[in-house]
């Protein structure tokens, strides 16, 4: 079998042989015969000097096949590169390269930069010219196989790539194998434009079917290449995971890693690949003895796995530990922080490893492992003190600024002096070339570092308030020149804070306002969760994606009409043409229930029951044994904050079916969840609500006359709870709510609910007070949001008459007196009932 395989790999190279029909090439018969790298070595230095091109390509293609043969650890890549004859074989090599055709150029390259050869040395340098000399006749395998190797020497922004990227747009049309067609697209990701990116997709959408199935480098290769762009074509993206899924059963732990990572970063979770990668990751545990092949099951499984299994994950990496390079041992180490590993002795151990290892760090690396200590509590004031030594260093230094804002960020987070003059000259330097996600995180860094400079009580303005200013320039200069919608809502997906809020945030919606008429069915869902995200109610950017999704609903995916109607719900913003829209997107994704994942169904149903919608198909569908059964399956492989999410918005929809669909007979079955989550619930107080309270007492005429944190049926929690009777009277609780102080020192409700009042006298109204805090609100308004007017419909079916106090109104100047708000109380309670 070897013999055959060698004879393969050499048969391309034959034709370069000058030789009679009857005579046979000894040489090449010996390089046949190997069945090792000393023996193609030996042959080589035996031979040297009649050596053909064909010879010496055979024999380069014979070092790196018995190498990849071998397991990576089993691999003498050094060995082969340190012998002497390997030298010789370059050499020999170079000296040909203008007799060697198209396809052999680029398979030396590749083979060479396989066996580690510098790509700063002259042999690959020559390779490289000559195949840019040929670029334009290279056959695409070819040129597939080319731009593979640019990328190896991190080529992929060159104008080689360029040239390669505009061969690809000429000659898409020839090509129809799927392997070539998906190198050439993670090759020239970075490079492509919009048009030429939604022809590569179009194209790789139609080789797709045509293919082996069972080939699931080229799906994963599309999914690759959709992180590269920032581009996800969500019904490619299901067609290449249905391909995926379907060769989970053979794939290897690497595997699995690769595409989890892609996955995440597309904010792809879909629940069967997820349960069908669990499944094959526990038959590998096993047999992941080897470090590589155990760090990245380890990071893939520990996250989707119950305690016990974890613990035992948790075993195997202790016992491992010794064997990893810096890089698995970080990789291993982050995987603790995600699973809030509190074993200190497996933490003291990956941390002890780290600090071995991190002079071999990248900057990336240094702040990887900086914040993973940070969150796993690691206590060790050398290492965090050698950290920021290392950090400071790679600050002066770096000229990237993704690489000097991460370090600013992480640098911010350790509890050390100031940065001194050179650093900050470093960060003022880069300011002008950040996006406005990398400014916002400046701006956090800097925020924390001015609170503790002593220099700012003293002087004014010091050199953070300076480059405050700067940011604010930059951010507003940026956003002023912003002209492509989709680049800029990249940059705003991830702004958080108080700075991007109080700075930014205004600028960037009339950025948005003024790229109106950019928005497009494909960039419907993005600017509809940036509304969502920051609060903003914007009637000119929702009326414009209403618009736009009516008109287009067929090209929006079924699964993208969750977040084009979040903000509608959310924001409680409803008009006849957000009705109209509420009602297309529901016919449109109704056909696809079945297809969607279950959590993502449950997401979007509870938005509909924000804004009243309740169709029949969706509400049955969810509240089903199998659905249920499915659902409970994926929120074991779930983060644990997403999994929380979940569960408290089945509650919630639970509770609005059950309360406002009667008829649809779902019954209520989170009454054993609600009282687990009362007993963790926290029931202490602000000062405005007990300020309310003791007014309301003065109000009612007696502190007995209103109830606190009143837990109602289906488990809402009223602030404050009175009974008038039918005279509109306020009728008195048994025993008085009283005021206590914990142990904690926090101020909590108590009442004695054994002994009061709980039936309504007759002809008698129940009155539900709520205080509603800025969060109740819409940004940039007073516009009450969804949840506030679901909370008001759900108490008012319960029997309330609700009356709910604004912050705004209750904090206002008109309300500045004991009186005034005496008053006011006395007004919302006797005044406005029905």
């Amino acid at each position: 079998m070897l013999r055959l395989t060698s004879l393969r790999l050499c048969t391309s190279q034959r034709r370069f042989l000058r030789l009679s029909p009857l005579s046979r090439d000894q040489v090449m018969d010996q390089l046949q015969a190997c069945s090792g790298e000393d023996q193609v070595l030996e042959v080589v230095g035996r031979h040297k000097a009649k050596l053909s091109v064909g010879h010496v390509g055979c024999a380069m293609g014979l070092l790196w096949h018995f190498q990849k043969e071998r397991p990576e650890l089993l691999r003498t890549i050094k060995q082969v590169r340190q012998h002497p004859q390997f030298l010789t074989l370059r050499v020999l090599a170079e000296n040909k390269i203008s007799q060697m055709d198209d396809s052999m150029v680029v398979d030396m390259l590749y083979d060479a930069l396989r066996l580690c050869v510098e790509p700063h040395d002259s042999f690959i340098q020559q390779l490289v010219t000559e195949a840019w000399n040929r670029l334009d006749r290279l056959q695409m395998p070819t040129l597939s196989k080319f731009s593979i190797c640019l990328n190896d020497q991190y080529l992929q922004h060159s104008t080689l790539m360029g040239e390669i990227t505009e061969i690809l747009r000429q000659k898409l049309h020839l090509i129809n194998d799927a392997r070539v067609l998906t190198t050439l697209m993670i090759s020239i990701s970075s490079l492509s434009s919009p048009r030429l990116r939604d022809a590569l997709i179009k194209k790789a959408d139609v080789l797709l079917d045509s293919m082996d199935p069972t080939k699931y480098n080229n799906p994963r290769r599309v999914v690759q290449f959709m992180r590269n762009s920032k581009h996800t074509h969500r019904p490619l993206l299901e067609k290449c995971n249905r391909l995926l899924l379907l060769n989970v059963p053979q794939m290897s732990a690497e595997d699995i890693f690769i595409i989890t990572g892609l996955y995440q970063t597309l904010q792809f979770n879909n629940c069967d690949f997820r349960l069908a990668s669990r499944q094959r990751l526990l038959e590998l545990v096993d047999a992941s003895s080897d470090p590589g092949a155990f760090t990245k099951l380890f990071a893939t499984l520990g996250p989707m796995v119950n305690q016990d299994t974890r613990e035992r994950l948790e075993g195997m990496a202790l016992l491992l530990a010794d064997e990893l390079n810096g890089q698995q041992a970080l990789a291993v180490a982050e995987t603790l922080e995600e699973l809030q590993c509190r074993n200190p002795q497996l933490i003291n151990k990956f941390a002890s490893i780290l600090h071995k290892n991190l002079d071999h760090f990248r900057p990336v690396e240094i702040v990887r492992a900086t914040q993973t200590l940070m969150v796993l509590h690691y206590q060790s004031p050398d290492i965090y003190n050698r950290l920021r030594t290392i950090m400071l260093k790679f600050l002066q230094s770096s000229v990237f600024p993704y690489e000097v804002t991460m370090l600013t960020r992480i640098l911010s987070m350790l509890p050390s002096p100031r940065l001194d003059e050179t650093a900050l000259a470093r960060v003022e330097a880069v300011l002008p070339q950040c996006n406005l996600n990398d400014l916002n995180t400046h701006a956090q860094a800097i925020a924390k570092w001015l609170r503790h400079d002593p220099t700012y009580l003293h002087s004014t303005p010091s050199r953070y308030v300076r480059l405050l200013q700067s940011l604010i320039r930059c951010g507003h200069e940026r956003l002023g020149h912003a002209d492509r919608l989709e680049l800029l809502l990249e940059e705003l997906r991830y702004l958080s804070g108080e700075w991007f809020e109080e700075m930014l945030l205004e600028e960037s919606v009339a950025a948005c306002r003024r790229l109106v008429d950019q928005i497009s069915p494909g960039n419907v869902p993005d600017v509809a969760i940036f509304l969502t995200r920051t609060n903003y109610l914007s009637p000119h950017l929702l009326d414009r994606i209403a618009q736009v999704a009516l008109e287009n609903i067929q090209q929006i995916h079924f699964s993208a009409t969750y977040a084009t109607l979040l903000p509608f719900a959310v924001l409680n913003y409803d008009t006849p043409l957000v009705d109209e829209l509420f009602n297309a997107c529901i016919q449109r994704l109704t056909p696809h229930i079945s297809s969607f994942d279950p959590h993502l169904l449950v997401l979007l149903a509870y938005a509909l029951a924000l804004a009243d919608y309740f169709p029949e198909e969706v509400i049955k569908e969810i509240f089903t044994v199998d659905f249920l059964a499915k659902l409970d399956s994926q929120l074991e492989t779930l983060p644990d904050a997403l999994n929380m999410r979940i569960r408290l918005r089945l509650m919630e929809l639970n509770r609005a079916v059950c309360l406002e669909c009667p008829e649809y007979q779902v019954p209520w079955f989170h009454e054993r969840y609600c009282k687990q989550q009362q007993k963790r619930g926290n029931g202490s107080v602000t000062p405005v609500q007990q300020q309310i309270h003791k007014m309301l007492g003065e109000v009612l005429g007696g502190i007995n006359c209103a109830r606190v944190a009143v837990l109602t049926p289906y488990f809402y929690t009223v602030d404050f709870e009175c009974v008038l009777d039918r005279q509109g009277q306020p009728v008195p609780y048994s025993m008085p709510s009283q005021l206590q102080i914990s142990e904690e020192g926090k101020v909590q409700w108590v009442s004695d609910n054994t002994e009061e009042r709980t039936e309504l006298p007759a002809g008698g109204q129940r009155i539900a007070l709520d205080f509603l805090g800025p969060r109740s609100f819409c940004k940039n308004s007073r516009h009450r949001k969804g949840e506030v007017l679901l909370r008001k419909r759900h108490l008012e079916i319960l029997g309330y008459h609700v009356i709910q106090i604004p912050h705004y109104e209750w904090n206002s100047m008109e309300l500045s007196t004991h009186d005034a708000w005496q008053q006011y109380l006395k007004k919302r309670i006797f005044h406005d009932l029905p």
